[in-house]
């Protein structure tokens, strides 16, 4: 039952069971279920936060990104107040989840690790970060590359948990989307040809003469920002200083992208929390993702031989 509903809509998943074992289970006993042993999952998930003695693997990749997710928030009357109809008491919106992953160069199984940004905020992603990298293998003398969008609070994390053990490069595919509307007003019709010299450029780690060749074109202070793309791309590149080492990534054969985490969005995360017309109230929306990083960690096995284990010792 457990089985479906992580990967199924609840009503898809009571399906599934009618179909597969003859059982015809309502759809609120295979909610019930799933997220009670969702919420077991993400009790019983210790983040390891200390980065252990041992010299660890050479080298590991790691990622963190956000997408957006659907929450909804119900008010419940209030005091004195009438019982509404539940439906137009409700409030939707959209909030992040933040999803971490790591690896040794070369490997196709990463260890991934997931929070919401509205419940730990960037030290919860941090401390996920760290506990994959440990979990693939870091140690003291483990170097780490690590690729994000450009966030600010991805790079103090990085350095934060890692400190001169990391390097942060920013996506560069990030970069050229500052890139390309500044191309556009500075460059017309030969902009693709504009757009691929400082893409160059940049690969280069000659990010100072793509700021030389910005500055004559900037926007006057009187110009809002939404109207100054020059502006806003000399800004992301001058403001994120020892963020653009691509040279070496190159050369050492590491992403200068983090398209496997934001891949990894839509398998792991938005597959099940981000289906039509379904939305989440942050507590379950929470269980459901411990749920899902059990079981792209495969540690799914583990968590019910442990409950066989514990029901029969007692």
């Amino acid at each position: 039952m457990v089985d479906f509903g992580a990967d199924n809509p609840f009503a898809g998943a009571a399906h599934k069971l009618k179909e597969h074992y003859g059982i015809e289970v309502p759809i609120s006993a295979v909610r019930t279920k799933t997220e009670a042993h969702a919420e077991s999952m993400r009790k019983n998930t210790l983040l390891q936060t200390q980065m252990p003695e041992r010299p660890g693997v050479p080298q590991l990749i790691a990622e963190l990104d956000g997408s957006m997710i659907p929450e909804v928030e119900i008010s419940p009357p209030g005091k004195g107040e009438p019982q509404v109809d539940r439906r137009k008491a409700r409030k939707v919106k959209w909030t992040e989840a933040r999803l971490c992953l790591a690896h040794e160069p070369g490997s196709v199984t990463p260890v991934f690790g997931a929070s919401l940004a509205v419940l730990g905020g960037p030290e919860e992603a941090g401390a996920q970060l760290l506990h994959c990298a440990i979990r693939a293998g870091a140690g003291t003398a483990t170097k780490l590359h690590c690729v994000g969008d450009g966030a600010p609070w991805i790079a103090d994390q990085v350095e934060l948990r890692f400190g001169l053990q990391a390097r942060y490069l920013v996506d560069l595919y990030h970069v050229c989307e500052y890139l390309a509307p500044a191309a556009e007003r500075i460059a017309g019709k030969e902009t693709q040809a504009w757009m691929d010299k400082q893409k160059q450029k940049m690969k280069e780690n000659r990010s100072s003469e793509v700021l030389h060749d910005l500055q004559p074109f900037l926007e006057d202070d009187t110009v809002g920002d939404s109207d100054a793309p020059v502006r806003a791309c000399h800004r992301y590149i001058r403001n994120r200083p020892g963020q653009f080492d691509y040279q070496t990534a190159l050369q050492s054969g590491l992403p200068m992208g983090s398209g496997e985490v934001e891949s990894a969005h839509r398998y792991l995360i938005q597959a099940r929390l981000k289906l039509s017309g379904a939305w989440w109230k942050i507590d379950n929306a929470a269980k459901m993702l411990a749920l899902r990083v059990i079981r792209a960690n495969d540690d799914w096995g583990a968590y019910w031989s442990g409950l066989h284990r514990h029901a029969a010792q007692n």
